[in-house]
């Protein structure tokens, strides 16, 4: 707040995600600033999250739209996919179900992931070890080296090649 020795964490922050995971980060941060000597800030940039309904959608960084507005249209590469998740194969009412990834990326930074999405099982788990990818910097040149677990709908990020400015039969406009 503009008093200052009145503090605000959590859902309070105009601007900030109102998440329980983020508002206890920020209690335990101020915390350690008021008792325990330290200087450390909530980084409230990039922050993980995931829609549980009955297929998961997860994401960090930016979306599409932000990243133009952000970066500019000229910076932003867009890679997306879609995929068939396993446990979906062995189901007859999914056989024709895909899930969804897109990894968007700056070009005026050896293309760093500045952004990802997922739609499909477990996206939440699987955003969750996104999340300190991105956090360190990831490129995207680090997901193509990675060599993915097979079979995983995960591993789907690692060999990621469609960009979505080409079009190739996937999903153009909005979501993500």
């Amino acid at each position: 707040t503009s008093v200052p020795h009145i503090y605000a964490v959590g859902d309070v922050i105009d601007g900030k995600p109102e998440l329980t995971p983020v508002a206890i980060q920020a209690g335990r941060l101020l915390m350690k600033r008021l008792f325990g000597g330290s200087t450390k800030l909530m980084d409230y940039s990039d922050v993980a999250t995931a829609v549980f309904t009955p297929i998961e959608y997860g994401t960090i960084g930016y979306s599409e739209e932000d990243a133009i507005k952000q970066l500019g249209k000229e910076r932003v590469k867009v890679y997306h996919c879609t995929a068939i998740p396993l446990e979906w194969n062995l189901n007859s009412e999914r056989a024709e179900d895909q899930g969804y990834m897109k990894v968007i990326v700056d070009l005026a930074s050896s293309e760093k992931v500045v952004g990802m999405h997922i739609l499909g099982p477990n996206a939440g788990e699987i955003v969750q070890g996104l999340s300190v990818a991105v956090k360190a910097g990831c490129t995207k040149e680090h997901l193509d080296d990675c060599v993915g677990i097979h079979p995983t709908f995960a591993e789907s990020y690692t060999t990621m090649t469609e960009l979505k400015s080409e079009g190739c039969g996937l999903p153009t406009k909005g979501g993500c």
